[in-house]
């Protein structure tokens, strides 16, 4: 994308804002996971933070750091880089989530594999990331795919599509038009 995600505006409004609102209409607490050298800023700092205890695990590191910090918490994990994701999609999930599963997750509308930013993630899912993370597998997907994972049919399969490029967002915009 070549600039922060959280940070791309759309109708005046950051994306990492309109999660936050989207989140806390179902939600009663929301955080931001934040990267150490990411606390300090303007939009992020508007909220409640979750600074990550772990280099070089990508999205990974942020899951784990809430896990650890809240550890008898379930956790929501939405990434930034979903502009079309609605209210729907998150009360779904959290309406079909089942307890006796370590993740649950949205069937991909794309590849058919786990969506993992877009996921429940139940408490003692930390234990069974650390051991994969120790093997080397810090890919969340891949850990979803290799566990007991409950998988769930989007309601709007157009919800869950990330932005990765500058053409990704304009496309996003056109089609939400």
């Amino acid at each position: 994308m070549g600039r922060d995600k959280a940070l791309l505006e759309r109708n005046g409004q950051t994306q990492l804002g309109y999660l936050m609102q989207v989140l806390r209409r179902s939600l009663q607490n929301v955080f931001v996971s934040t990267r150490s050298d990411q606390q300090d800023d303007t939009e992020r700092s508007r909220y409640p933070q979750i600074i990550d205890r772990y280099d070089d695990m990508g999205p990974l590191a942020g899951i784990l750091s809430a896990l650890e910090a809240h550890p008898d918490a379930d956790w929501l994990v939405v990434a930034c880089d979903l502009p079309n994701i609605e209210q729907a999609t998150i009360e779904s999930l959290l309406e079909q989530h089942d307890e006796q599963y370590p993740f649950t997750a949205y069937v991909s509308s794309h590849d058919g594999l786990p969506e993992p930013l877009c996921a429940v993630y139940h408490h003692a899912a930390a234990d069974i990331i650390r051991a994969f993370s120790r093997d080397g597998i810090n890919c969340p997907r891949k850990i979803m795919i290799r566990s007991n994972t409950q998988l769930l049919q989007q309601p709007d399969p157009r919800s869950l599509d990330n932005v990765n490029t500058p053409d990704d967002l304009r496309d996003s915009i056109l089609e939400a038009s």
